[in-house]
């Protein structure tokens, strides 16, 4: 297994007196970051990277320590079906670190850290109707994961990863669907006030798989999800959505990267967010590429956030590279603003007062990304948790 890879930093053929000094070129992408497995290939983060300057790195500080931290600090329970394989894989046993590669500190030490990662695997031809939920449950203290989910081929499940109490959590989680699988993986971060979540993602979707990911962030201090998605073989699809809900003090972030590498593939990127009280905070960042063997692709990204208070800020930045030219379509957008002040008049005037008309622009403005989810019972505890968050903003 190598240890190390990183994309050139510089331009071919550069001149310094036109390129500047030495041609150097920053690091800008995600395919251009360092990736390694030893942790000590990374410089501890100052806020001045271009992957960490939305984050707020001194709440990070014990995510940033290589040390094993006490055992059962993370409560784990598994709810699962009938002829799921469950096993724990030591660093060199497959499919561990088939697709993972860690690209940044955090996720170089919960590599490390985690000696026997835990394997979620979905067998060929296996149809779940019941979701697959792990229930990971904090207990105060730093924990550090790295989490194995396969889809076989042909297989179909939904796996949902629940986070709740409070924990410094550093966790990985890769995702492999291979030939013809489809798999949903949802993570819901309803942790407590004071926990800090920095958790990396990375899956690959192998030839005419489907692989819908969403992320749901309602709960914790700090929480940084950053799924990276491969479409690897010809005719892979990806969905990637997430929803937000940030209150005062909070800080909830993203950074999403999709990669179409295969022909043939597919691609649809939406975040949702609101964010309400003093220093709210949500940050999403979309990359995607479009590869030069990535002909036949329709891929396309988009943000959208609702700021309901003074004091909240939501910073969107949608990125787009395409290294071919025969493609179906591509394209990104990204929308950060206030209530609709025609859609509150319009519901004003048919008799509704204010307050409830600001409650149904909410709920239809973030019902979208819940009824993608395609588990009942969630989608009504979401709806039910956004209720609550409107709840204390008119409590305020």
């Amino acid at each position: 297994m190598s240890s190390v890879t990183q994309a050139p930093v510089t331009v071919p053929g550069a001149k310094g007196h036109t390129d500047g000094a030495g041609a150097f070129v920053p690091v800008q992408t995600r395919d251009e970051r360092l990736r390694s497995y030893d942790p000590s290939d990374f410089e501890v983060p100052t806020g001045r990277e271009v992957n960490w300057k939305h984050t707020p790195v001194d709440k990070l500080g014990a995510l940033f320590t290589d040390e094993a931290g006490p055992h059962g600090v993370i409560e784990v329970d598994v709810q699962a079906p009938q002829g799921l394989v469950q096993q724990r894989l030591t660093t060199g046993t497959a499919p561990r670190g088939e697709v993972f590669q860690p690209d940044d500190l955090i996720s170089a030490i919960a590599w490390k850290q985690e000696t026997e990662a835990p394997l979620l695997r979905i067998p060929a031809g296996a149809e779940y109707r019941e979701p697959i939920v792990v229930n990971l449950t904090g207990t105060g203290g730093v924990a550090h994961a790295h989490v194995v989910v396969e889809a076989q081929a042909n297989s179909h499940a939904t796996v949902l990863l629940r986070h709740a109490g409070t924990a410094h959590h550093a966790q990985n989680v890769e995702i492999i669907v291979r030939e013809g699988a489809h798999l949903e993986l949802i993570t819901v971060q309803q942790w407590d006030d004071e926990a800090v979540h920095a958790a990396s993602h990375q899956a690959r979707v192998d030839r005419d798989a489907t692989l819908r990911h969403v992320v749901v962030s309602f709960g914790g201090g700090v929480v940084r999800v950053n799924p990276s998605v491969e479409l690897a073989g010809t005719g892979s699809r990806a969905e990637l959505y997430g929803l937000s809900y940030s209150d005062a003090g909070q800080h909830l972030e993203s950074q999403v990267y999709l990669h179409h590498k295969g022909a043939e593939t597919s691609g649809d990127v939406l975040y949702k967010g609101a964010l309400q009280g003093a220093a709210a905070r949500s940050v999403w960042i979309g990359d995607v590429l479009i590869g030069p063997d990535a002909v036949g692709t329709d891929s396309y990204e988009a943000n959208r956030n609702l700021v309901l208070t003074d004091g909240a800020r939501a910073e969107s930045i949608p990125n787009l590279e395409i290294e071919t030219g025969d493609i179906r379509g591509a394209g990104h957008a990204s929308a950060t603003g206030r209530f609709d002040d025609e859609q509150l008049f319009y519901l004003q005037a048919r008799g509704i007062d204010e307050e409830e008309a600001r409650r149904l622009v909410v709920l239809g403005f973030l019902a979208e990304i819940v009824q993608k989810i395609g588990v009942p019972a969630l989608e009504a505890e979401l709806f039910a948790a956004i209720e609550e968050e409107l709840a204390l903003e008119v409590a305020r």
